[in-house]
């Protein structure tokens, strides 16, 4: 019989402050509660608290997961972290959960950055650890803070980001989600649309400022989370749309063979164009982020976990995720039986 490497378990955590529309209205007036609504599809986000960080909510969940599903910690052999706010640059926050956590020390733990993608990435390591023989059960976790990130005058991304965690088990052989094949994507010349430029080596010691045009708008602080909405825009439409394809194909799978879709939940403007852009039935594409936001690595699993307390995701059910934005980079897989 054919090893098979499966999600059994996931489970979300988010932060208790809220940041509604009216919040936000209040701040930037010219900035109508519709108006937010209508273009981002989010009515709120979750933010985290000031002395709260990345292994305090990583934590959470992962406590949430054992709960949630009766998990034995004794049972994980691997522990990965996906996060680009971490809480210091170096140890790795891997290290300080597993700590925390109470697991075994002698399992392997570390971080990887990488952001809207990431849960996917993250899937196809933890089946590579499960298929190469290193692990027997992989609890992955996506945790974000980009709150922290962004500029109190940053009215554009504060509309669209939450906090947010999730906790995922990989196992060999389980009953839940089988993973399949995957499809990556790559392209660094983007680098600098998404990002927060200075705090690292290039820029270590550089101390950014607001800068405005000649209208008072904010346009960016190199400290603090820049986007370039249009080229991160341009971006997607034009890899995307492939992307499916590929990973269609690769799986052997007609689109109309898929039960659901689940791509990284942007905001609903993107959604939309690519849930047209690739026709898919809007039955069969699931959008949750009315409630959260976008939460970067966090969105798909999130989505997920809705969409299987829907009953929309089951194990016979064919759902394929796609992740994509910040590198820029982009991977898709698909979930559940195939035959």
């Amino acid at each position: 019989m054919k090893n098979k490497v499966t999600i059994d378990a996931i489970s979300y955590w988010l932060p208790e402050v809220k940041l509604t529309n009216s919040d936000i209205n209040l701040k930037h007036p010219d900035w109508s509660i519709d108006k937010i609504s209508e273009k981002t599809g989010i009515h709120e986000r979750r933010i985290s608290d000031e002395n709260q960080f990345t292994s305090d909510i990583a934590v959470k969940v992962a406590n949430k997961l054992f709960n949630d599903y009766k998990i034995n910690k004794s049972e994980i052999d691997f522990l990965i972290l996906c996060t680009q706010s971490p809480d210091y640059l170096l140890p790795t926050t891997a290290c300080i959960v597993q700590d925390r956590l109470g697991l075994s020390k002698s399992i392997g733990a570390f971080d990887f950055n990488l952001g809207c993608s990431g849960y996917v990435y993250g899937l196809s390591i933890a089946k590579g650890l499960i298929l190469s023989g290193s692990a027997n059960n992989v609890l992955f976790i996506t945790a974000e803070m980009y709150s922290k990130y962004i500029n109190e005058n940053d009215k554009s991304n504060k509309t669209i980001f939450g906090d947010a965690s999730a906790a995922s088990l990989i196992s060999l052989n389980g009953k839940g989600l089988e993973i399949n094949d995957f499809v990556f994507g790559t392209d660094g010349s983007g680098f600098d649309n998404l990002i927060v430029k200075n705090g690292g080596l290039v820029n270590r010691n550089l101390s950014g400022f607001d800068i405005f045009d000649t209208e008072e708008n904010f346009i960016r602080n190199d400290n603090y989370l820049y986007m370039n909405g249009r080229e991160i825009f341009n971006f997607t439409a034009q890899n995307i749309p492939a992307l499916i394809t590929k990973v269609l194909s690769k799986n052997n799978l007609l689109k109309d063979q898929v039960d659901l879709f689940i791509f990284h939940q942007a905001n609903k403007f993107i959604l939309d164009f690519l849930m047209k852009k690739v026709s898919i039935d809007e039955n069969k594409f699931y959008i949750f982020l009315e409630k959260c936001g976008n939460t970067v690595s966090s969105s798909i699993p999130i989505a997920i976990k809705e969409a299987i307390e829907e009953k929309l995701v089951n194990p016979n059910k064919k759902t394929l995720i796609a992740g994509f934005g910040v590198g820029y980079s982009w991977c898709s897989t698909i979930l559940g039986k195939l035959n």
